[in-house]
């Protein structure tokens, strides 16, 4: 279980990375909230690809469709969180260091939403999405 835990920390930790980068880049083009929204796609598709094919691995034997059913939806879960734990940060900087920088409180912010998403995320992962195919099975005699 410990080494799932760890695994899991380095997959997500990539995805959140691809995902805080991919806002970052999109926030050049879009308002922060869509931003986020459309760069949480993008680290979710990454996230899926690397939970079931380095975290979760006998996942990989269970159902595609049905895995990324339960996926998209502990993740929307889990965008709301992002979503409401940015916005939450961001303001309360602000309001406490009124001189800081727009992009730096977005920045900040966004890192502390993806941090508690990602619990949300890994309890949703490990006992929805990727649960039915981490269950011992009985053994036959």
């Amino acid at each position: 279980m410990r080494s799932e835990v760890v695994r899991f920390l380095i997959a997500g930790g990539s995805a959140a990375a691809i995902n805080w980068l991919a806002r970052i880049l999109l926030s050049l083009v879009l308002p922060f909230e869509a931003a986020l929204i459309v760069a949480y796609g993008i680290g979710m598709a990454a996230g899926f690809w690397l939970y079931r094919a380095f975290v979760f691995r006998a996942a990989s034997h269970g159902s595609l469709s049905g895995q990324l059913a339960l996926f998209l939806a502990v993740n929307a879960v889990g965008a709301a969180v992002v979503l409401a734990v940015s916005t939450l940060m961001i303001d309360g900087l602000t309001g406490l260091l009124p001189d800081l920088k727009p992009a730096v409180a977005q920045a900040l912010g966004h890192g502390v939403g993806i941090a508690v998403g990602a619990v949300a995320n890994y309890l949703g992962h490990r006992l929805l999405t990727f649960g039915a195919t981490l269950r011992p099975q009985p053994q036959s005699r």
